[in-house]
């Protein structure tokens, strides 16, 4: 009986992993302003968020000035002031203001139900390329509209979902990993042998930790797949895999540790039984 109750509880062990990295990530990465914002920080250097952020202001604007002839001369012109502004350190100052107004509308959509779309206003962008190009004197600087150009980084018909899984993870939080930790230490104390049970829950969490890994990628298919046809999906792939990061992290030490785990116990085993076997005696000369 003691042997049938380790076991389970090791087999559930390897479902819990996941979800208590999922439920610590939701509660403090996602749920937490200033992570978010550290999290997605690197992204103002990120090549295909840079390339996203000109294209969608460059052509909000462009929808706005009416040049003539001039027009398609005025959208490259503005295109490259954009992308200058993108490779320099005040870019990245206004980027994490953006982002931190960005965690607000998530933790919204999340929370409270509003809308089925996380976007990032650009703004603040269009306004600092604006007084640039005004500074140097370009004729139709004056006429670039500083209105909210918005870049989604989520939509999905299946929002709601998502918040229900949200918020499941977010009331387990730290709990759930305080649960796993307690049932792996009840299921090496119900074993009968603990090296054979280490081995065991050593595979478990490396189990764990490949569905984990899995879970990631699947919903980062299922989020870019949502989104709309015309949302850049390389730059909202950078997004998800910015915010994922310490998932995907998670996931390598853990498998690690428990393909580390599996095989110094089944070493250790295997050890004390060649030692515990009889030597054989040997024959006396006659």
């Amino acid at each position: 009986m003691r042997t049938f109750l380790s076991t389970a509880l090791i087999a559930l062990v390897a479902v819990l992993v996941p979800l208590s990295a999922l439920a610590v990530w939701a509660d403090r990465e996602i749920g937490n302003t200033d992570r978010f914002v550290s999290a997605t920080a690197p992204l103002a250097a990120d090549a295909d968020v840079q390339s996203a952020v000109s294209d969608r202001v460059t052509d909000e604007a462009m929808k706005q000035i009416d040049l003539g002839p001039l027009q398609g001369g005025a959208a490259q012109l503005l295109n490259d002031a954009v992308t200058s502004y993108t490779g320099t350190p005040g870019f990245q100052k206004v980027w994490n203001t953006v982002t931190r107004t960005t965690h607000q509308a998530l933790v919204d959509a999340l929370n409270n139900g509003s809308g089925d779309s996380v976007t990032i206003d650009l703004a603040p962008v269009t306004a600092q390329v604006k007084q640039q190009l005004t500074d140097s004197g370009l004729p139709f600087a004056n006429q670039i509209p500083v209105d909210h150009t918005d870049i989604t980084v989520l939509e999905s018909d299946r929002l709601g979902t998502w918040r229900d899984v949200f918020h499941t993870l977010e009331i387990a939080g730290i709990w759930l990993p305080i649960a796993t930790l307690l049932l792996t230490a009840t299921a090496l104390l119900l074993a009968v042998r603990r090296l054979r049970a280490l081995t065991a829950l050593g595979l478990a969490l490396a189990v764990g930790a490949i569905l984990l890994g899995i879970t990631v990628a699947v919903a980062r298919g299922i989020t870019l797949d949502d989104l709309p046809p015309d949302v850049d999906r390389p730059a909202a792939g950078a997004v998800y895999d910015a915010l994922t990061a310490t998932l995907r992290t998670t996931m390598w030490v853990v498998l690690a540790a428990g393909l580390v785990l599996a095989a110094a116990a089944w070493l250790t085993a295997r050890l004390r039984t060649r030692r515990s076997e009889p030597r054989p005696v040997p024959m006396k000369p006659l």
